[in-house]
């Protein structure tokens, strides 16, 4: 924001984006503020009076989620300013295609050499942990999104032909390191994420290139698990052969989610108050409560059981706004801003899947990436002056281009003195 107000008093103008999507997220926040508002007092108890009385049955949590909500919807905000040439999103592009794979290597290298330990030195207890996450799933929902956009320009046919083995690379390696994470959502969310890739590339190419999309998504996918097998130990695989339940009642989705539909149906209209499910859930558990319960594993239903039935119309605003600009971008002419389009749709979407079945979208640096690829979905349906139709366009070209260029201007040159 400080860098935003700088550049601002730099240039002598403000810039900023009317792009519906913020919409959402930042009248999330508005309503958290508006959770903590007292309407009078509670009647007297223990002694103490004067407690105020407000939506949100834990002000202070309502509170700090709110100012989160704002301080993300404000990244994302300048983040669309910003993205205002195809040559930062070619950067933005590469570097996340880079960075997917130099973590995705790093968190087998710790999975093999120190598994319990991240970056070697913090042992958690009680957690499984992957890469620089203490949760197994958070690290496969990062690399949901990660993988996305190599994958998305591979299947429009935006990357040069001499530099297609490195994306495939990169993408198997990313795939396996998913796999490696036991995380079974995060195995669900990449499926439904190819096969989501396949629908939206499906019918521009002909029967023909949807059989070889097929046939290349199938072969990443065996490359993934024949790279996990290779490094050995559990797989997200091996984990489909548990059963659905466990002993640990964090993982028990089945009993929190019976618990959540109960906290939703009692706090209707306004919700617990945002932050506050922890508290709500307490009060309506059946279980001995020696473990705490603070996320539903559905973020679906924690955002309803936060705010009820306004969270509610707010989230079917963000979901219809953002498949209507995913839908339109990934219909671009343009081949290098359609893979874009393709892939952050693809990324943004398994990460909806996968919120189904944890609470991805609570953890910061998710959210983050999240909105970077929705920020990338809407810079891709803008046209921008450096446009090109290609995503890296061979260097020969440019010197064939730069070496005609001096003859036409001579030739019209010549004819106007002979004219």
């Amino acid at each position: 924001l400080l860098l935003w107000a700088a550049d601002s008093f730099l240039s002598g103008e403000i810039r900023y984006s009317r792009n519906f999507l913020q919409a959402p997220l930042l009248a999330l926040a508005v309503y958290g503020f508006v959770q903590i508002i007292p309407f009078g007092t509670y009647a007297e108890a223990a002694n103490i009076s004067g407690i105020p009385r407000t939506i949100s049955i834990e002000p202070f949590a309502t509170q700090l989620t709110a100012f989160h909500l704002l301080a993300l919807g404000m990244f994302f905000s300048l983040t669309l300013v910003y993205l205002e040439s195809a040559k930062r999103l070619r950067r933005i592009a590469v570097f996340l295609s880079i960075f997917g794979f130099i973590y995705a290597f790093y968190a087998i290298l710790q999975s093999v050499l120190s598994p319990t330990r991240i970056f070697g030195i913090y042992d958690t207890r009680f957690a499984i942990p992957f890469g620089s996450f203490v949760n197994r799933h958070d690290f496969a929902a990062l690399i949901e999104m990660a993988v996305a956009v190599p994958l998305g320009l591979l299947f429009v046919g935006a990357v040069r032909r001499d530099k297609r083995l490195l994306y495939i690379i990169a993408v198997t390696l990313m795939g396996s390191a998913l796999i490696l994470s036991r995380s079974r959502g995060g195995l669900v969310s990449l499926v439904a994420e190819i096969i989501f890739l396949i629908i939206l590339t499906a019918d521009s190419k002909g029967a023909k290139k949807i059989v070889l999309k097929v046939a290349l998504s199938l072969l990443l996918i065996v490359a993934a698990v024949g790279g996990a097998i290779f490094v050995g130990g559990d797989t997200s695989l091996t984990r489909f052969a548990e059963t659905a339940t466990s002993q640990d009642i964090t993982s028990n989705r089945i009993h929190i989610w019976n618990v959540t539909l109960k906290v939703i149906a009692a706090n209707m209209p306004f919700g617990t108050g945002l932050g506050a499910y922890a508290q709500a859930y307490t009060a309506f558990d059946t279980l001995s409560g020696l473990e705490m319960v603070e996320q539903a594993h559905n973020d679906y239903l924690q955002i309803v059981a936060d705010t009820g039935l306004i969270g509610l119309v707010i989230g079917g605003l963000f979901l219809f706004l953002f498949f209507r600009e995913g839908i339109r971008n990934s219909r671009r002419q343009n081949t290098f801003r359609r893979g874009i389009a393709v892939g952050a749709f693809a990324g943004c979407f398994a990460v909806l899947i996968h919120s189904l079945f944890d609470f991805v979208l609570h953890i910061t640096a998710i959210s983050i990436l999240f909105l970077t690829l929705m920020a990338m979905l809407v810079a891709s349906g803008r046209r921008f002056d450096d446009d090109t139709n290609e995503f890296d366009a061979p260097r020969s070209k440019h010197r064939r281009r730069a070496s005609i260029t001096p003859i036409e201007e001579g030739s019209r040159t010549i004819s106007d003195h002979a004219l």
